[in-house]
């Protein structure tokens, strides 16, 4: 047994391990994101095995992927390993021109999902994640048709990306009002200086049962410390396409400076305390690591042997904390003095 630490996804029986190898960096050759997808079968082996040999049981692709070849190359890097992992994949973005080539309708998922099966070479998908949301399509439509592929044994669990936390609970309300499978995670931007999720997204997420699993822990490489927040278009990687992740550089800078003592402390990188303080959060957090080399994965795996100290934590905490919103800052401050110590 590895020292890799698992958590059960959600409110469900699914065990994975609290370190996921994301799969964005595979690619055929496709020019989809060349900074990003720049991983070629014979490297994707490697990490594959790798991961696997230090507890790593979790994968996560998608459909939109370098075309589908990410999902292609996972498939036939756990060829023969098949029931050692769990496989998370994604669907929802446009795939072609047609018309009805996109979003969460009956056709698309359907059709979506046979992709991914034949691309994957599996009989089944473990997880299968809603990528975006999709405001065109009734709500109805959408969960009783994944309530039709889980019906099929085409896939076991179920989960969203990116969508708001009202949205969420009104398609959970819904599950349940039907008896439906429940969503049991959701996959969301998170990490120590993009934490707009903490105000609403993960409070739902412990009331109705949703694990985490965050993605782009390091803000696309900002927090390894390596690059220089005011030449970011000289970088390579996801930073050099553009300011996507909309990271506040100022609190990047304080982030940083958290991390690095932290980092020192442990003998460790900025990056791996990254990956550390996300685990520390919640027992129910997972982290999607993704690379594009052989020793970054290595790197984001020893993380998971880091213990940061309370103090530690405080102070990453304080650095970007999300400001407060109305109606939570009213709540805080309304609070009954009488009841809270009654009842403490």
């Amino acid at each position: 047994m590895s020292d890799m630490s698992y958590t059960r996804l959600g409110k469900s029986g699914l065990v994975v391990s609290r370190l996921a190898l994301g799969t964005m960096t595979f690619t055929h050759g496709s020019d989809w994101i060349p900074g990003v997808a720049k991983t070629g079968l014979n490297d994707a082996q490697r990490m594959v095995d790798t991961a696997l040999e230090a507890g790593v049981n979790f994968f996560d692709t998608a459909d939109g992927y370098s075309n589908g070849e990410a999902e292609d190359i996972l498939g036939k890097t756990l060829k023969g390993k098949r029931n050692d992992a769990v496989i998370c994949t994604k669907l929802g973005f446009r795939q072609s021109e047609r018309m009805t080539d996109a979003g969460l309708s009956r056709g698309h998922i359907l059709s979506s999902v046979d992709g991914c099966l034949t691309r994957l070479d599996t009989d089944w998908i473990d997880l299968l994640v809603l990528h975006k949301t999709d405001f065109t399509t009734p709500l109805e439509e959408t969960l009783s048709t994944l309530q039709r592929v889980i019906d099929a044994g085409k896939v076991r669990y179920i989960g969203v990306s990116n969508w708001p936390a009202w949205k969420v609970a009104q398609a959970v309300e819904m599950q349940r009002a039907n008896g439906f499978d429940q969503f049991v995670t959701g996959q969301y931007l998170y990490n120590a200086v993009a934490r707009d999720i903490e105000v609403d997204v993960l409070r739902m997420g412990a009331e109705l049962g949703l694990g985490l699993m965050a993605w782009s822990p390091l803000a696309g490489g900002l927090l390894t410390g390596k690059y220089d927040l005011n030449k970011l278009d000289n970088t390579e990687g996801r930073l050099a396409e553009g300011d996507f992740l909309q990271i506040s550089r100022d609190q990047a800078e304080v982030a940083l400076a958290a991390l690095r003592d932290a980092a020192k402390a442990h003998d460790a990188t900025p990056a791996q305390v990254a990956l550390a303080w996300i685990l520390h959060k919640r027992r129910d957090h997972a982290v999607i690591v993704g690379a594009s080399k052989q020793s970054q994965l290595e790197a984001s795996l020893a993380a998971s042997g880091i213990t940061l100290s309370n103090d530690q934590m405080a102070a990453i905490d304080a650095a970007a904390a999300p400001a407060r919103r109305y109606p939570e800052w009213f709540d805080d401050m309304m609070t009954d003095e009488i009841y809270t110590k009654a009842l403490s």
